[in-house]
């Protein structure tokens, strides 16, 4: 019995010790600046060491340029450094000038965010699609509510009629980079 009353008398004490210190410590951080996180999204989060998420492998590509300028313009890159799992089929700039001219500068526009939003959303999936996963004819649903159309022949990968040129992990899913910008049906 006196076991007993010790044991939860030394538990007792060490709660409110941790319930003292977890208080202090919330006014030092917000003190000391530490707000990085509350001021921007998960974006915001500074790691260098960790492996990347698909936002920061795109922005270290220097073939997704024209990408990123359109993911910062339709305010996605929240989005994107989430958690996931999402699948991105991300069309490099050379896919983007096979656009007609004027195009992605137009779309870039504040007046033509959510177009620009509706285009980079139906190039994402909310799901971990890796290579080995595609079938032939198989249909896969976008974040903008849209649907593609996967192509696998002789160990290609298409989507969309749009080549799957190469494949990235990254932390919150997968990268698949093509060579077409995906337009909404």
């Amino acid at each position: 019995m006196k076991i007993n009353f010790f044991m939860r008398s030394l538990l007792s004490l060490l709660f409110v010790f941790w319930l003292f210190n977890c208080t202090n410590t919330a006014p030092q951080q917000a003190a000391s600046g530490e707000t990085a996180a509350a001021d921007g999204g998960q974006s915001s989060v500074q790691d260098n060491d960790s492996q990347k998420d698909i936002v920061k492998v795109a922005v270290g590509s220097k073939d997704h340029t024209t990408l990123v300028t359109a993911v910062k313009a339709a305010e996605l890159v929240d989005v994107l450094s989430n958690a996931g799992p999402f699948t991105v089929f991300a069309p490099t700039n050379a896919a983007f000038d096979q656009l007609p001219a004027g195009t992605v500068e137009g779309l870039l526009k504040p007046d033509k965010k959510e177009a620009l939003a509706d285009i980079l959303q139906y190039h994402v999936a909310v799901a971990v699609y890796k290579p080995e996963m595609f079938t032939d004819g198989q249909i896969i649903s976008m974040a903008n509510g849209g649907n593609v159309t996967m192509g696998v022949k002789e160990g290609k990968i298409t989507i969309n009629g749009a080549n799957v040129i190469a494949t990235v992990q990254a932390t919150n899913g997968i990268i698949h980079v093509i060579d077409n910008v995906l337009l909404p049906k």
